[in-house]
Order: C-alpha cells, then structure tokens, then sequence
C-alpha cells in the first residue's frame, strides 16, 4: 500500500518522490510506503489552503461545526479499525490504542459545540451612544507538526479548533506512524470537506517541516515534539513573526507522602510511567518519596511489575508493548547505562530484549533505579521509554523542590490524605497540569493541556484555550452618535 498526500481534495500520485517504509515496531512487518514530500509540495498545500480559507472563514461558525460532527460519527464507526491500525504502526497496547481514538472522538464532538459558541465580549462604552465588543477572527492558515506517539489524538487536538474557528489546514503528521492521519484525511473526503480546508503533507522535519515553518502565507505553526526540534520552530517563526504554539518535552514526577495509599500509589505509578512504555511526554519519569514509606512503595511495585506482560500490543494480554524504533530503543538503553554510572541502584529491568519472542521488534524492559539524587542526569532529562527514579525525600517542601527543580514543567502529582497538603503542593508546583492521588497522565480534551518552562511557550492545547492558539482578537467600536467622538479627550 501507498501512502499518498491530501493536497486540495485529492490524493495525489508520488511521481518522482521517494518513498520510506513504515513498519510495525512489535514485529518489523512493513506495513506501508509513505512519500518523502519535499518543498514543492508544501507550496501546493499551502496555495490550496490560501485559497480555500476566505470562502472557509465566510462559512457560518455552526455550519463549520456541522462537518465535525459528521467527522466524530464517521471516527466513532472506524473505531476498532483505527484502533487496530494504530497499534500496528505505533505499537501501543490495544487499549490504549481505542482509548486515544476515542479521545479524537471527543475533541470533534467537543470543538464541534465551541461552533456555537466562540465567544466574544460586549462592554460597556465610557462615550455615550457607542458599542463596544470583540469578537474571535481567524489567522488563516495553520501549519500543523505532530509527533508519533499520539499520532491521532493531538492532531485532533490541533486541527478541530483551527477548522471550527475558520483556519484551513496544512498538516505535517510523523513520518514514523503516518496511517492514521492517511485515514483521517479520508474521512475529510468522505464528510465533503470542502477541497484544500485540511491538507496533509508526508514527509521529514528538516524538509517538509521547515518548508511549513518558513512559509510566508503560514500564520501560524503549532509543534508537538522534543524541546530540540521545538526551539529550531520558535527561532524560525519568531523571525518571520508568525505565531508558534509548542508543547514539548516533560520530566514528570508523582510525589508519594508518608500519609498518601501506597496501593493506590502503586497502581498510578506503574500506568504514568509504564503505559505506551513511556513514550508519553506525560509520562512519570520521576517518583518522590518521603523516606518513611519509600521501602514499602518498593516493594509493592516491584511485586506489581511481575504481572506487566511485554509483547505486541494487539495481544489483549500485553500491558507494554514495544518503543517505536530501534534509536529509541538504543536512546533508553543509553540513559540506564549513564545512571548505572551515576551510582544509582537498579532494582529492575535495565535490558533490551532481543531474544525470541522479541528479537524482530523493539522492546525494553520496565526499568527502575533507586537512591537517585535529584542532581543526575538520570533526575533530570527526558528519556521517553519505561524507565523510573525513585528519589527520596524527608518532607513535602523538599518533595515540591525537587518537583520544580528541572528545566520542565508539564505533569505533575501528589498522592496524600492530608487536605492541607494537597493544596499547598496544587499551587506550588510549578506544572501546567497537576493530579491529586492518580498517576501523571489522563488529561480530558475539554482542559488545558501544556506546560510551564521547557514544556511550552505558553499556549495550550485542547480546551477553549485551543481557540486562542488559531484566532485573533478583533475589537469592534460602533458609534451611533452621529458625531465625532475623541474617546479619551472628550471624557474628560
């Protein structure tokens, strides 16, 4: 099968362009050709989204919406089989797979309603017979970048508000899963998507993604993906003044206090840090302990990790499948070899599996070290695979230091009793998202979703918040006096 990219309402043919392989990560079965799109094909997206937003923008708002729905009913009949899918070329479990398809089911749904709502403000004029409002207007076209390890959901997180607010889109899925955005872009054709409102672009970040970034008619970039690549986005659009929205990188930590259920701590930990093998930018990277329970917690999740199955994440057995690719694999492995180094104690894991049933995919067994010192690298970068450090603490101040103590600032979570606690550590720590007695990830569409410091440049994904990432603010004065009126000079 050939992928092939969604340019003004069509599929068009490869031609010339190579082509790479996309590969199941559980088994290395290729499961498809994608094309390695270069700048000439990000013109012709972008010549089709610039054409098509004015008639777009004039669509009303609820009508807009209309086309959601339909794409919320069409993604809730697909939803075993995008499932399915998604497991096959990212390698998540089956569960989680349904359960991030889902979530795109919600985000159309959800946008879909902000259709009738987009609200602006109407505020009292100091003048006399004058109106005042604001309303939302869009920017135009959005350069959409999205990464591979949540390759349906976040691009349902970007690319639904900036359609409903009257955006067209140009779109840059992962080269590592592009499948579900090759769906998705069918059931754009299968709703009557007007032709060039969404348009999709395969290929790689330093040819397809830069062409977006420095596209003069591209107003606006929203990037999911490392702080690297993330930093590289910010410079390129803050020169041409476009506006960027980022959502990078996280070194989350759950916070367990003395008084906090340890089964309950138990079970949290093991979902953050272990659920999609850790390839959650929410992930739990980090747990912060108070010494006292810190042995019992132990304990526990090493007798709980005896029952995490590793395997294809099609088998409904499998609770962790494989990581995406072999420099991830090689990239995790790295970061145990630095903390073994370190001085840290490993009390599980630490491996590559690479012996039948493994050795055709890309697994790495569940990992945690102990007697970690905040200050090591181990404490303080983000590996993104399923690895864990237990870090002591002896009070809740000091817990909320070493919470905050690292250049991010996405997830963030506290298990305790003790009320007083709990809403000290919800207002100190310094993270965009914080959970009370659960694990680091679960975020619900209908909130902010993005993070402090190297996490973000202070926009958010999801949630209303969304709307300000792909509208500007336009203020409205009507004056129905009939004369000249000075604002400032005659209210004097």
């Amino acid at each position: 099968m050939n992928v092939k990219n969604f340019i003004n309402g069509c599929w068009t043919e490869l031609g010339d362009l190579q082509t790479m392989p996309v590969t199941n990560p559980a088994n290395g079965e290729v499961l498809a050709l994608a094309p390695l799109s270069t700048k000439r094909e990000v013109d012709e997206a972008v010549r089709s989204a610039k054409a098509a937003q004015k008639a777009w923008a004039l669509v009303p708002a609820p009508k807009r919406a209309d086309y959601l729905y339909e794409i919320g009913f069409k993604l809730k009949e697909k939803k075993e089989y995008l499932a399915r899918l998604l497991t096959q070329e990212m390698g998540k479990v089956i569960d989680e797979a349904r359960g991030e398809v889902q979530e795109g089911i919600d985000m159309a749904f959800y946008m879909a309603g902000e259709g009738r709502r987009l609200f602006g403000e109407t505020t009292p004029s100091e003048l006399s017979n004058k109106f005042a409002m604001s309303v939302r207007a869009p920017i135009g076209v959005a350069g959409l970048i999205t990464p591979w390890n949540f390759p349906i959901a976040i691009a349902t997180w970007k690319a639904f508000p900036a359609l409903v607010a009257g955006n067209t889109v140009v779109w840059k899925p992962s080269n590592e899963t592009p499948l579900m955005a090759y769906e998705l872009g069918k059931i754009c054709e299968e709703v009557g998507l007007p032709k060039g409102v969404v348009n999709i672009v395969f290929g790689t970040g330093p040819t397809v993604g830069t062409s977006m970034v420095e596209h003069p008619d591209i107003r606006v970039i929203s990037f999911t993906g490392s702080n690297a690549t993330g930093s590289k986005v910010a410079e390129l659009g803050g020169k041409l003044l476009k506006k960027v929205s980022l959502e990078m990188g996280g070194k989350n930590a759950v916070i367990v206090m003395d008084d906090g259920d340890i089964d309950l701590a138990v079970d949290g930990i093991l979902w953050s840090a272990f659920g999609t093998a850790g390839q959650r930018c929410t992930a739990c990277s980090r747990v912060i302990v108070h010494k006292d329970v810190k042995e019992a917690l132990q304990e526990k999740l090493l007798a709980a990790m005896d029952g995490l199955v590793i395997g294809d994440g099609l088998n409904p057995e499998t609770k962790i499948g494989p990581v995406i690719n072999r420099a991830a694999l090689e990239k995790i492995n790295h970061y145990v070899q630095i903390g073994k180094q370190e001085g840290a104690t490993l009390l599980t894991g630490g491996r590559m599996l690479t012996e039948p049933p493994y050795d055709q995919g890309f697994y790495y067994e569940p990992t945690i070290f102990t007697n970690v010192s905040p200050d090591m690298i181990l404490a303080q970068e983000e590996i993104f695979g399923p690895v864990v450090s237990i870090i002591e603490v002896g009070s809740l101040d000091e817990a909320i230091q070493v919470n905050n103590n690292v250049k991010f600032g996405l997830s963030s979570s506290i298990f305790s009793q003790d009320i007083n606690k709990i809403f000290k550590a919800q207002t100190l720590l310094d993270t965009g998202i914080v959970y009370v007695n659960a694990g680091t990830t679960g975020a619900e569409i209908h909130l902010p979703f993005g993070g402090t410091k190297g996490t973000g440049n202070g926009h958010r994904d999801s949630g209303q918040a969304a709307l300000d990432v792909y509208t500007e603010w336009k203020s409205i004065y009507v004056d129905f006096s009939g004369k000249l009126q000075r604002a400032q000079i005659d209210t004097q």
